[in-house]
């Protein structure tokens, strides 16, 4: 329980008992980021349900608007940097990796967030028009299974979060969230069976432009794994 509460500090701004730990722990509640994902997923869904009381953009706007809040903006800050470093791509690696360093956001950062929120607010839009749009319950928490899966395969780039998180990911942690993903798509969306191809793209694409993963990657990989998600879900009823 205690890394689970670990997790939740971590990721949501959730007001949570003050809760001692060690590195050890610290890095153990990275098992944990799924079910706090599913929390995450539970806020969205209670804000979609009410503003959707008034209209279906209501709806959206105050879904998006709880997700951005319950998060604390901190997958975006990811996001954010990881596309101001590759607008510096052209002039090297080395000048990738000061931007990628540098706390400040730039224009393509700006215009990545600006991306972002408005492809959410669309899609959460469109979604309220199906039936099934409740099943957006688990977007966050199989978005969240992503940073387990990078962690164990690809590199730190430097000591950080990353690499203190990569020695407390075993392989049953993996086989444990993927069948409850497996379980949740055949009870709920098949649709989320997109998620472990989208986590393995954005894997495969970290690594090619960075050569492994950061505390930026983790956090730009959530955004848009949830994102590909948010539309496979809006185009799967239209496949049958």
């Amino acid at each position: 329980m205690r890394e689970f509460v670990l997790a939740l500090q971590f990721l949501t701004r959730l007001p949570l008992p003050a809760v001692k730990a060690n590195d050890a722990t610290f890095a153990r509640s990275m098992r944990w980021f799924p079910a706090a994902g599913l929390l995450v997923g539970l806020v969205l869904l209670v804000a979609l349900l009410l503003g959707n009381l008034l209209d279906p953009w209501t709806g959206a706007l105050l879904g998006l608007f709880a997700w951005v809040s319950v998060t604390g903006a901190l997958h975006l800050d990811g996001l954010a940097d990881l596309a101001d470093a590759r607008g510096a791509l052209h002039k090297g690696g080395e000048r990738l990796r000061e931007v990628l360093a540098d706390p400040h956001v730039g224009s393509f950062g700006v215009v990545a967030i600006g991306l972002q929120l408005l492809a959410k607010l669309v899609l959460l839009h469109a979604l309220l028009a199906s039936p099934g749009w409740w099943t957006i319950l688990f977007v966050p928490a199989a978005a969240r299974f992503g940073p387990l899966v990078w962690t164990r395969w690809l590199p730190p780039l430097h000591e950080g979060l990353a690499s203190r998180f990569r020695s407390a990911v075993r392989p049953a942690d993996l086989i444990v969230w993927l069948v409850l993903l497996a379980f949740a798509a055949a009870l709920a969306a098949p649709a989320l069976l997109a998620a472990p191809v989208l986590i393995a793209a954005w894997g495969w694409r970290i690594q090619r432009l960075l050569g492994g993963i950061s505390g930026d990657g983790h956090g730009a990989g959530i955004e848009l794994v949830e994102t590909g998600l948010l539309l496979a879900l809006v185009i799967a009823p239209h496949l049958g």
